[in-house]
């Protein structure tokens, strides 16, 4: 069958329903992008704003965002006649506490309801997600901390907070994590889960083979494609380890990760982690070197010593290697790249090498390494075609197609 991608492609909180509770820190200046991008994402939002709050974020700033203006007052006649902070506590699927002090944490474990945050905790029975932001010494005091536990023995879960610079001037821990972290947290814990308890192992980025120990091969992979299935894998729920070449990316939040220089390190590492555990899928997404330099050197290489012929080895084919594998995984999908685009070619490439899903990446030579990406998937004789978008909408894409295979 041919056809071009017709599946909906969602963002994992499209839909969801979060209440966004600002409470009174410096880093309430951050929750205009969390906005943003918790919208950006298709979640459907409401807004508390604390009294506190309204000193670092204007309510015309989260209005303009949001198309409505944020609840501010627990006893405003309009709004709570109708009872709203339950009927608030009863919309949300989660509540997003972002940033909360220590007072606010004080506040929500001791469960005072004398304003519309903690009323509205009170009433509600979704999941509480809790992004501390404030001065290290407050968040390390034994009363934080003794109101951390009881919110975690609660139920609440934290997010953060990080170590870093603070607002203050200091250095520790107490920093509001990133409002993309926070939207990738999210994700994980409120978007489907049709992959849980099942294994992904995955390859990325570029391989560098050395020659002396400041020149080598390689090639202009980013890694952000491999990155980005790693990501979409962990939003399905999946267990997912990561094995990369040299690239400058975060970790996706939740993955294991290990990294590697060459090709042989990569199928070391590779054949290690199947023998360790059996694995649903082995995506073989890293653009490995084809060769390495035959005789390397320990030592950097004047410029008026360098060959002008350099003597290369071929590195192994980890598909082929790992398909051949007394460990090999249930099912592998493998990554060809062309800027000709080749399909046949391409797709018989990766069959022969024993893939049982093939995906070519239409590359444009102008946006190598870039942040979008276009490519054609085959799963037996089934052929779906995606057109450019970003590589993590891609990612997306290529493992809702291939769930029915997993199954």
């Amino acid at each position: 069958m041919n056809s071009s991608e017709t599946l909906p492609i969602g963002d994992p909180l499209a839909g969801q329903k979060i209440l966004l509770c600002i409470g009174g820190s410096i880093a309430a200046y951050k929750s205009p992008e969390l906005v943003r991008l918790l919208l950006a994402a298709g979640a459907k939002l409401k807004i508390v704003l604390s009294p506190g709050a309204s000193h670092f974020v204007t309510p015309l700033t989260l209005q303009a965002l949001l198309g409505e203006p944020p609840r501010q007052e627990f006893f405003t006649p309009s709004e709570e006649a109708a009872m709203d902070h339950i009927r608030l506590a009863r919309w949300a699927d989660a509540l997003l506490f972002a940033p909360i002090s220590a007072n606010g944490l004080a506040r929500l474990a001791l469960g005072l309801a004398d304003d519309l945050r903690g009323a509205i905790a009170l009433a509600s029975r979704a999941p509480r997600f809790l992004v501390p932001a404030m001065n290290s010494a407050m968040w390390e005091h034994p009363a934080t901390q003794r109101h951390v536990h009881t919110l975690q023995a609660d139920g609440g879960i934290f997010l953060g907070p990080e170590q870093g610079s603070l607002a203050c001037g200091e250095e520790g821990p107490g920093r509001m994590l990133s409002p993309e972290a926070i939207v990738d947290i999210l994700r994980r814990h409120l978007g489907p889960k049709p992959w849980q308890g099942r294994k992904i192992l995955i390859t990325a980025g570029p391989t560098w083979e050395s020659w002396d120990p400041v020149r080598g091969l390689s090639n202009r992979a980013s890694g952000r494609q491999g990155f980005a299935l790693a990501q979409a894998a962990a939003e399905l729920g999946a267990t997912v380890q990561l094995i990369s070449g040299p690239v400058a990316l975060p970790t996706p939040v939740g993955i294991s990760r290990q990294d590697v220089l060459s090709a042989q390190e990569m199928l070391a590492a590779v054949q290690k982690a199947l023998a360790a555990e059996s694995t649903d899928l082995f995506i073989a997404n890293a653009a490995v070197a084809d060769h390495r330099p035959a005789l390397p050197v320990a030592q950097k290489q004047p410029k008026g010593t360098l060959p002008l012929h350099l003597e290369l080895s071929p590195n192994p084919d980890i598909v082929a290697t790992i398909a051949r594998s007394p460990h090999r995984p249930r099912k592998i999908l493998a990554f060809a790249a062309e800027t000709h685009g080749d399909e046949a070619h391409a797709k018989a490439k990766l069959e022969a090498k024993g893939a049982d899903f093939a995906f070519l990446n239409l590359l444009d030579p102008g946006v190598l390494g870039g942040s979008e990406n276009a490519g054609i998937l085959w799963a037996g004789q089934q052929r779906w075609e995606f057109s450019r978008r970003s590589k993590l909408a891609l990612a997306r894409g290529i493992l809702q197609h291939l769930q029915t295979f997993l199954s």
